[in-house]
């Protein structure tokens, strides 16, 4: 009898666990909806205040990279922090140091703020990321999700969420991660900021076609024998063409080609 009713109520918290995590992503969804409908920055915010409420996190970041800064005002185009915790972030220098921030640079989909930490393992200021964290956690930033949301030519800005520790599911990553990009435009655009990110880019480095044609098979995964039995030329003129890309659009390696050509629109 004691084990049915252990059973019995194991079935009941499943349900209400699972009724939970469905309201919860229904949330997501109906601001997904009601985001594109704003038709202000404080309709948008208020929304995105509700949204994070049902999920129980307390603090939040909408911020932008790069050469809008100037014309938005300023990098935060919205924000809630816990009072005091910008004046000592900003104070003690921890931008130097956040494994938040620098993950955020080479990141390319969302993540745990908990997950950066490994980063600073072998660094010689782990101390200092210890004494934010300390500093953090004093402020009730326990932690938190990063969504980093690129544009043609990388990183555009982000959103951080934060608070109390919150398990989102892959689901719930996924769906914030397309609530995050949603928010970030539709400010812009209530801003009248987007139409400019959104207009062709000049391409500012002439390639000749051979190049193109190089390009164009780098971007499909090919190596240089298959680019090179694919255009009827040697692997030798191959890696010749691939080192002048890579000098004349100062890439790192062919992987950086890519990517450049990508952002460049010399390719689709």
């Amino acid at each position: 009898m004691i084990d049915t009713c252990g059973r019995f109520e194991r079935e009941a918290r499943l349900r209400e666990d699972r009724l939970g995590a469905a309201l919860n992503i229904h949330s997501i969804v109906h601001f997904l909806v009601l985001a594109g409908e704003a038709k202000s920055t404080d309709e948008l915010i208020k929304q995105l205040d509700a949204l994070l409420a049902s999920y129980r996190f307390d603090f939040y970041e909408l911020a932008i990279d790069g050469r809008l800064q100037e014309e938005a005002g300023g990098p935060v185009l919205a924000e809630r922090w816990p009072g005091g915790w910008r004046e000592i972030y900003a104070a003690k220098r921890y931008a130097l140091v956040d494994p938040a921030a620098r993950m955020l640079v080479i990141a390319q989909r969302p993540y745990r703020v908990r997950d950066a930490l490994p980063l600073m393992r072998n660094d010689p200021r782990r101390s200092r990321v210890q004494r934010m964290m300390q500093d953090a956690v004093k402020h009730g930033l326990h932690d938190g999700y990063m969504f980093p949301i690129h544009g043609r030519t990388g990183l555009l800005g982000h959103m951080a969420i934060g608070g109390r520790p919150v398990d989102l599911s892959p689901a719930e990553v996924a769906l914030f991660d397309a609530a995050a990009k949603r928010i970030m435009w539709r400010m812009l655009e209530l801003r009248g900021l987007a139409s400019d990110l959104e207009k062709p880019t000049p391409v500012d480095i002439p390639l000749t076609r051979r190049e193109l044609d190089v390009v164009s098979h780098l971007t499909q995964g090919l190596t240089s024998p298959e680019i090179a039995k694919a255009l009827q030329i040697s692997s030798h003129t191959v890696d010749w063409y691939i080192n002048g890309l890579q000098e004349k659009m100062k890439a790192r390696n062919r992987q950086h080609v890519v990517a450049l050509a990508l952002r460049k629109g010399f390719v689709a």
